[in-house]
């Protein structure tokens, strides 16, 4: 099995996600240009423990589900920085990591299984119905389509699309998001998920 190289984020990145990444660390500079060179993917996996930014005191504690990154666009304003956007494929189970010599982590990992079509039930509905408003509104503010947390089509209609773009959109940790990539079951990740969206009191009052 291959090892993938892996950006530890203090964000999220589920299958069919956006991710906005502004890369000026070596170790990352180095994967991304050849991740550009060749159309290769990498691995993001969530910070248990630690910083994004590298530093002699830091113990990085990576999470042990993550997501593949396909780079979408990007463009070098300078030599030592990168403004990428990624879209996420595959989600994986980390299996093993290290460290290389200049703080790069890569691992060993095993694909998750991808999620099978689930039509939305009637008692999920308010999650879609939230996140379609919030869509809704960034169309009106004209918000450019590169710049949006999210990314059409806009499956609405599905468990787990729904599911995984509130993990990327709510205040979770990196443990909650790491369970949830690890719930392959696209309805029950919902109802979960609909879960953490009523505790931060995302319902209008005529949702359930």
């Amino acid at each position: 099995m291959d090892e993938i190289p892996l950006f530890p984020l203090g964000r999220a990145l589920f299958p069919d996600g956006v991710l906005h990444l502004r890369v000026f660390e070596v170790r990352y500079l180095d994967m991304i240009r050849r991740c550009i060179a060749d159309g290769s993917e990498f691995g993001v996996v969530g910070l248990l423990e630690g910083r994004e930014v590298r530093s002699p005191e830091s113990v990085e504690t990576l999470a042990t589900a993550g997501t593949m990154a396909r780079i979408d666009a990007w463009h070098a304003p300078m030599p030592a920085l990168i403004h990428v956007r990624c879209i996420g494929t595959a989600p994986f189970e980390l299996l093993s990591s290290r460290q290389e010599k200049y703080g790069l982590w890569v691992g060993r990992s095993a694909a998750l299984e991808p999620d099978s079509p689930t039509p939305l039930p009637a008692a999920l509905k308010p999650s879609a119905d939230v996140l379609g408003r919030l869509i809704a509104n960034m169309q009106k503010e004209e918000m450019p389509a590169a710049a949006m947390p999210l990314a059409p089509p806009f499956k609405l209609d599905e468990c787990g699309w729904v599911a995984d773009r509130w993990a990327e959109l709510l205040p979770l940790t990196a443990l909650q998001r790491q369970n949830l990539l690890k719930m392959r079951d696209p309805r029950q990740r919902l109802e979960r998920v609909q879960g953490y969206i009523r505790l931060h009191g995302l319902f209008d009052s005529q949702d359930p």
